[in-house]
């Protein structure tokens, strides 16, 4: 007999096609409206396999119900959504999509770090009102990119690939991490400091680090004050690692000069938020690995890993291996 699997978001039917030649397969036939809560916890009581993607809770109560379930399969580098304690103790093994994603992530965090200083989306929108009656010497001005200091606070993959487009714009790189690695400061020719001095000395602050309660608001009130008056912070990491209510506030007053969000800390962000009035702000909706090629990479790997797992092989990319 087949095993079972749910998927909790509608994923393209080559993906699907895949699966459901290996498994019976079960899906919320929606692809922008997530999962019911209560659909959820009836779905898991008797699947072999989850494949969800981050914006699913996959806590305590939805793995209790899972009796059967033996893998979950996240279509995301991120887990935070995924009570791994609790997964870790029934034996269910659990697997992200590291990697296959790196080099898009890099391309939207240096893209948003551009627009912002740039002022591009607010340009844009100034011309689409009609605002554009003549030039002006310092109408639009934003801030040089080229030959300043990037600062770096979390250098994995994503990070790594960050420093090279750093580079060729002539950028001056600093790093913060939990652990220093001296062969890619050397390889990417990179400074590790503390973080204070990076707050201090960067003209743009890049957030690349995954969340988890250590790093709660990482950024804060005090964090912020330490930054340039005419410095940028781009968040392309996870929302709650700012606090968000200090960011409005220092943008507001001008203790730094701009952001660029793709994270925040509730997703969908509510309309009414008040970053969203501040025109020195841009914002987008976690977009970071959106290319076409990326994200069918990131669905075949969750369905490899799916597969794999259920057909009693070891999984491609665990986020941690169950003992046997």
């Amino acid at each position: 007999m087949k095993p079972k699997i749910y998927i909790t978001r509608m994923l393209p039917k080559e993906i699907t096609d895949k699966l459901s030649g290996e498994f019976y397969v079960r899906m919320w036939e929606e692809e922008d409206i997530p999962v019911p809560r209560d659909v959820l916890l009836k779905e898991i009581e008797d699947v072999d396999g989850l494949i969800c993607l981050f914006t699913e809770s996959i806590d305590e109560e939805v793995i209790k119900k899972a009796e059967k379930l033996k893998v979950i399969s996240n279509v995301a580098v991120g887990y935070n959504n995924i009570d791994i304690e609790a997964a870790a103790k029934r034996g269910i093994i659990v697997t992200n999509t590291p990697g296959v994603l790196t080099e898009t992530t890099a391309d939207l965090t240096f893209a948003l770090l551009m627009a912002t200083a740039r002022r591009v989306v607010e340009a844009s929108d100034y011309l689409r009102r009609g605002e554009w009656g003549s030039w002006s010497m310092m109408q639009l001005t934003g801030q040089d990119i080229y030959g300043t200091t990037m600062g770096i606070i979390g250098l994995g993959r994503i990070g790594e690939a960050l420093v090279k487009r750093a580079k060729g714009f002539d950028m001056k790189v600093l790093y913060h991490n939990r652990t220093r690695k001296l062969e890619k400061e050397q390889e990417l020719e990179i400074h590790y400091v503390e973080l204070k001095d990076l707050l201090e000395q960067s003209d743009y602050v890049c957030l690349l680090l995954p969340y988890s309660p250590e790093v709660h608001h990482l950024i804060g009130k005090e964090e912020l004050s330490l930054m340039k008056n005419d410095a940028i912070l781009i968040n392309s990491g996870r929302g709650g690692l700012v606090d968000e209510n200090a960011l409005f506030h220092a943008l507001k007053d001008g203790e730094i000069w701009g952001a660029g969000l793709d994270v925040f800390e509730q997703e969908p962000v509510p309309v009414d938020h008040p970053l969203l009035t501040l025109p020195n702000v841009v914002t987008i909706p976690h977009i970071g690995s959106a290319s076409v090629k990326t994200r069918m990479r990131m669905a075949h790997l969750a369905a490899d890993n799916m597969i794999n797992v259920l057909k009693g092989n070891e999984p491609i990319t665990p986020v941690f291996l169950v003992k046997k």
